[in-house]
């Protein structure tokens, strides 16, 4: 007797998709964006700006100051004073010297303690100072 062969053999095989270079790849772009993400430096503490008219977005490339209610001197989240607005500013403007110094002083700050940061500033070496507000 002869052996017929099945022109329809079923397949025991089983199709897989190999997900591993998937997997690279997914890597490789997330350490991409994390590479070239540009992260705003924050003040670390939260003020009520006072609201002007002509107010204009700036570089993100600056130095941020806070001015709490209570008068507190704030940078990168740690209080500094208005004696240590001079070392953090002159640290930072060696890089750059056009690098902008942004004040977000709360209103109720009063104006005496905006001059004495603005002339520490002034005395660091910058050239752009500029006091944040509200839109």
């Amino acid at each position: 007797m002869k052996q017929r062969r099945l022109l329809y053999a079923t397949s025991t095989r089983t199709e897989e998709i190999n997900v591993s270079p998937l997997i690279d790849i997914v890597f490789i772009l997330l350490i991409f964006f994390i590479v070239t993400t540009v992260f705003v430096e924050e003040t670390g503490v939260e003020v009520q700006r006072p609201q002007a008219a002509s107010s204009t977005d700036l570089d993100k490339e600056s130095i941020l100051i806070a001015i709490t209610a209570d008068g507190e001197v704030v940078y990168g989240g740690r209080e500094i004073g208005v004696r240590g607005v001079r070392g953090v500013v002159r640290r930072l403007i060696q890089q750059d010297k056009e690098m902008p110094v942004i004040v977000q002083a709360d209103k109720g700050t009063s104006i005496e303690r905006y001059t004495q940061v603005h002339d520490e500033a002034v005395l660091a070496g910058a050239t752009r100072i500029n006091l944040a507000t509200r839109h």
